[in-house]
This record gives structure tokens, C-alpha cells and sequence, in this order.
């Protein structure tokens, strides 16, 4: 290993990731037999073979995974170590990787903004997808934080609560039950939903809410996108759960109201996550503080329905 060198390890380590020579040398700007000769090379330092070729696919023997697992330790301490160095110069420079649920797409532009704006030396990334596969990308340690509303159960992680999450009933601002008080939990029953897919936090939420309480709803449609169950309330095709953020003035929202229904609002909270034991980089350390301090800025932002 004396032999390796740093380039050596870099060119294996994107080989290994995307199984192909092609596809490392189009991503390192380099020539299919450079990226071939430097991983020869490396095998050589090495003394045993990392790729078993099957066809065009390339595998990792047991000496490459393990060697790909230390190119990505290497990478991420020299990504610590370029970040910790800024910072040691009073700057406050490098990557941040975030993997956040949909629906927080509400509020975390407003936060990212004035971040980015106070360090314009950290590019972000930015993952928005469902609670599932959040957590699959936990599972993997892929990003530096990860922000969601329903925490894994019998993870060892440290999550920290930054901003309230209340999750409302809502309804067509015609609809019948939109000017009564304490409605009944079992009242719902008698309505059909519109509900996110399987796996939603704010699904599952609810589910709870109904299970503890031995009821059932009709769920008529599930969709995937927050938007368009607005629309569908809207459209008449039924009451839906749904965070109180995703309820900002659009065009649709004077056309919703949220019910006043027994056991809601459920009170939840947003949180920032990350595996325990993980060392936070100092842009990633960075973010948190100025998440927890700044979120509660933008719990004013939002409008109220009226309900």
C-alpha cells in the first residue's frame, strides 16, 4: 500500500462505485486505459486482485470491498480535514450533503437561502424524496443530515428537534363539516380520504391516531405528492392528513379549510438526524446550529386556514 497513491485510490474508488471503467473515466475526465492502467497499478501495490470481470460488469473481490470502504473513509476525513483547515483560516467553506422528506420543501428554501447567502464558500446538496427512502440513505450514511418528522424506531441515532410539525385535517372549504366545532375522530369515518403513498410519515401518523382509537377510514386515492392532494381536495374527492406547511397561499388554498376535529391537531416535530457515533463535519456542525437557531423565524410565515 506504501506504493498507492492518492489518484490511484481516487480512479479505484469511482470504478468501484459505477462498476465500469467507461463510466469512471467519463466522470474523472480521463481515457478508459488510463483509469485501466491506474487500477492496474494499484492492484499490483496491492498484491491481490480488487475486480472480477464477468462479461462487461465489474465486481469487487473481498480485497476491493475492503479497500473500497477505506477510499471512502480517506475521502471523507480529507473532505473533514479541507473544511476543518478553512475554518481555521475563519472561513467556513466545503460540501454539505442533505437528504430531506418532501415536505419540507415548504420551509427549508427559506432556511437554505440566507445559509447559503451567510456562506457562500459551502455548496449544498440537497436530496428531497420520500420517509423511506430517507431512511435507506440513513441506513447508508450517504449524507451529512437528514430531516424528517417520524423518527426509525430502534435506531441509534441523535436527533434533534428544531421546528414544530402539526399535522391537520382538511377539507373543500364547501364541505359540510367546515363550520363545525369538536367534531368527532369517529365522524371521519363516514368520509372518504385522500391519502400519501404507504410509508409516509404523516400517514402513518394518522394511522396511529385511527389504530389507538380501533377506527378505519376509506381511502379513495393515494398519491404521492402533496400538491396534488391539495387539488383532489379541492377537485371534491375527499378530506385529507396533511402537514400544516403545505398549506402556504397558492392558488388553491382559499378553496381548503382545515376541520376542527377531535385528537388534531397531532403535534409533531421536524427533526435533524444523523447515526450516532458519526462525526459531523464542520460545515455539517455548522448548518445544525444555524438551523436550530433560525427555524422558528419561519413558523410565522404560514398561513393560517381558516377552520
Amino acid at each position: 500500500m506504501i506504493h498507492a497513491t492518492l489518484h490511484q485510490l481516487k480512479v479505484f474508488e469511482a470504478t468501484a462505485r459505477h462498476g465500469s471503467f467507461t463510466r469512471a473515466a467519463e466522470e474523472l475526465f480521463l481515457t478508459q486505459p488510463t483509469v485501466s492502467m491506474q487500477v492496474k497499478q494499484l492492484t499490483k501495490a496491492i498484491g491481490l486482485p480488487l475486480f472480477e470481470q464477468v462479461g462487461k460488469k465489474l465486481y469487487l473481490t473481498d480485497a476491493g470491498r475492503e479497500l473500497f470502504s477505506t477510499c471512502q473513509d480517506i475521502a471523507q476525513r480529507l473532505d473533514q480535514l479541507e473544511m476543518t483547515v478553512a475554518d481555521l483560516k475563519g472561513m467556513k467553506q466545503g460540501k454539505l450533503k442533505l437528504a430531506v422528506i418532501t415536505t419540507t420543501k415548504y420551509f427549508m428554501p427559506r432556511l437554505l437561502g440566507p445559509f447559503c447567502q451567510q456562506y457562500p464558500g459551502i455548496d449544498v446538496s440537497l436530496a428531497v424524496t420520500n420517509h423511506e427512502r430517507v431512511i435507506d440513505r440513513l441506513a447508508n450514511n450517504q449524507d451529512d443530515l437528514y430531516v424528517m418528522s417520524q423518527l426509525p424506531d430502534s435506531w441509534d441515532i441523535k436527533a434533534h428537534p428544531f421546528l414544530d410539525n402539526s399535522l391537520v385535517v382538511v377539507a373543500p372549504s364547501t364541505h359540510p363539516l367546515a363550520s363545525e366545532k369538536q367534531i368527532p375522530l369517529k365522524r371521519l369515518t363516514e368520509e372518504i380520504f385522500i391519502m400519501r403513498e404507504p410509508g409516509s410519515g404523516t400517514r402513518g401518523a394518522f394511522q396511529s391516531l385511527l389504530d389507538a382509537h380501533h377506527l378505519t377510514v376509506k381511502v379513495r386515492l393515494e398519491l404521492g405528492s402533496n400538491e396534488a392532494i391539495k387539488q383532489a381536495i379541492a377537485g371534491g374527492l375527499g378530506l385529507s392528513v396533511l402537514s400544516r406547511h403545505t398549506l402556504m397561499l397558492d392558488g388553491s388554498t382559499n378553496e381548503l379549510t382545515i376541520l376542527d376535529v377531535e385528537g388534531f391537531p397531532i403535534q409533531r416535530q421536524w427533526y435533524v438526524v444523523y447515526l450516532a457515533g458519526k462525526q459531523l463535519s464542520v460545515v455539517a456542525s455548522t448548518f445544525l446550529e444555524y438551523l436550530k437557531a433560525a427555524a422558528p423565524t419561519v413558523s410565522g410565515s404560514f398561513m393560517s386556514l381558516p377552520g
